[in-house]
């Protein structure tokens, strides 16, 4: 069967998250990943892995290190979600001594492994084993396990999907457990409250695992600290890996690792990447005391090398306005772009901002703390069951005094921006920022690939 053909029946699933009526809510379990993966010979099994929840900056935490990784020879695979272009960026494969860093697992090898996964899910459920198909995101983490166990991987990066106790890549027994900040978002799946959520994260613990986390909101501290002292967990805290005090955002730093010095210089934008990184460093080290091949050389180059889109990602084309893309999707993430985008020394002309978002986040707050930033924004449709309509939308931009611009698609959503930002060649040119949703994002930038060909970031 062809790749296209394995992406129109992936695409037929009912997403995870999917709650409009006429849809059962969906019961999360690690019962159907389980049995899949089992039937599959378990091939989480034959691979060492390190697993990430948190709300935000899990994605940059697990991309760092998987660079790190890459750079200290180590066949590594990279597990992400959600995807900006192509579900295949998802499943990523760092070989020693490639110059391309993680490579997205190629379209033969997606289609051959996806339907196989899906035939024994199929005959899984004939057997009256499981109810029915599992779900998108759990043959997606099928596939990915199935792909690292037949490359022989010496280490897996797992980014936890949601949550964390009942996320599919929870099956794993990880060698090293890591939280990074946890904040309001899914609530409807994760608990109200951020200890609720925080207990959910701390899902991903093991007795007498090791868990590298850094202190943040204190109910969960005090929630990821109930966990781990019942499971006895050991505690790695990340905070002698943050930058001198006063550093900033964007700029290199020197730091100790692995007892000597070593330069943090990452393309990864935003005051908040600092966590991230400590994090990222963290982690590294207790693997090289763990006995991988990890070194001071490859911390620095890894983090250098970091390839993670989407994030505060900026792109310059000429006689155009400055891009920026970050796909900041709840008010956590809503702030760091603000944040970023107050301390940022460029000092555009005119600034618009194309927004959409989904629908089971909290739109007006989002709106709140980004909307009153820009001269205009922009208002765009997602592919998404879960999108916010258009009305919602513009009601929300009315509710903060901003002038709004509704579009029907994407393209046309740019093509309005770029009609409210000119980019005058005798001034500093606007800026046109994107956010609000990785849908939004993913597809923008594709726009952008498409009228380019090659961007310059």
């Amino acid at each position: 069967m062809s790749y296209a053909a394995a992406i129109d029946h992936l695409n037929t699933l009912i997403p995870e998250l999917f709650t409009t009526p006429g849809h059962q809510r969906r019961k999360f379990t690690l019962r159907e990943i389980g049995l899949l993966c089992s039937a599959l010979d378990d091939p989480q099994r034959r691979f060492p892995s390190v697993l990430i929840a948190g709300t935000n900056g899990k994605g940059s935490t697990a991309a760092t290190l998987a660079s790190i990784a890459h750079a200290a020879g180590l066949r590594v695979g990279l597990y992400t979600s959600p995807h900006l272009d192509r579900v295949n960026e998802r499943i990523r494969l760092g070989l020693p001594n490639s110059p391309d860093g993680l490579a997205e697992i190629p379209d033969d090898d997606f289609a051959r492994i996806y339907f196989r996964v899906h035939d024994v899910a199929q005959s899984l459920v004939k057997q009256g084993q499981i109810p029915t198909i599992p779900s998108y995101f759990e043959l997606l983490t099928a596939i990915a396990f199935t792909y690292f166990a037949e490359q022989r991987i010496d280490l897996a990066v797992l980014e936890v999907g949601m949550g964390g106790r009942l996320d599919a890549t929870n099956i794993v027994e990880p060698i090293v457990s890591v939280i990074t900040d946890i904040a309001l978002d899914h609530q409807e799946w994760l608990g109200s409250t951020i200890a609720e959520i925080a207990h959910e994260k701390a899902g991903i613990l093991r007795p007498n695992g090791l868990l590298v986390t850094l202190p943040q909101h204190p109910q969960a501290n005090q929630a990821i600290g109930e966990v781990a002292t019942e499971l006895a967990v050991r505690g790695v805290s990340a905070v002698a890996f943050m930058p001198p005090f006063g550093t900033a955002p964007n700029q290199p730093y020197s730091m100790e690792s692995l007892s000597e010095q070593i330069l943090v210089d990452s393309p990864l934008h935003g005051a908040h990447q600092h966590r991230n990184l400590a994090l990222a460093i963290a982690t590294a080290v207790e693997l090289a005391k763990q006995g991988f091949p990890i070194t001071l050389n490859a911390i620095q180059q890894g983090i250098h090398n970091t390839c993670w889109p989407g994030r505060l990602e900026r792109i310059t084309l000429p006689g155009h306005p400055q891009y920026i893309l970050d796909v900041a999707h709840n008010p956590a993430g809503a702030w760091a772009l603000r944040s970023a985008l107050s301390a940022d020394n460029y000092a555009p002309a005119r600034q618009t901002l194309i927004f959409a978002c989904l629908r089971d986040k909290p739109l007006g707050e989002m709106t709140q703390i980004l909307f009153p930033l820009f001269d205009h924004v922009v208002l765009a449709p997602i592919h998404s069951a879960r999108a916010t309509t258009l009305d919602a939308l513009m009601a929300a931009a009315e509710a903060t005094g901003t002038q709004a611009h509704a579009s029907s698609t994407v393209p046309e959503a740019l093509a309005i921006a770029r009609s409210l930002t000119p980019a005058d060649p005798d001034a500093t040119p606007g800026r046109i920022v994107v956010s609000g949703s990785v849908y939004l994002v993913g597809e923008l930038r594709h726009v952008l690939f498409q009228e380019a060909g090659t961007i310059q970031s």
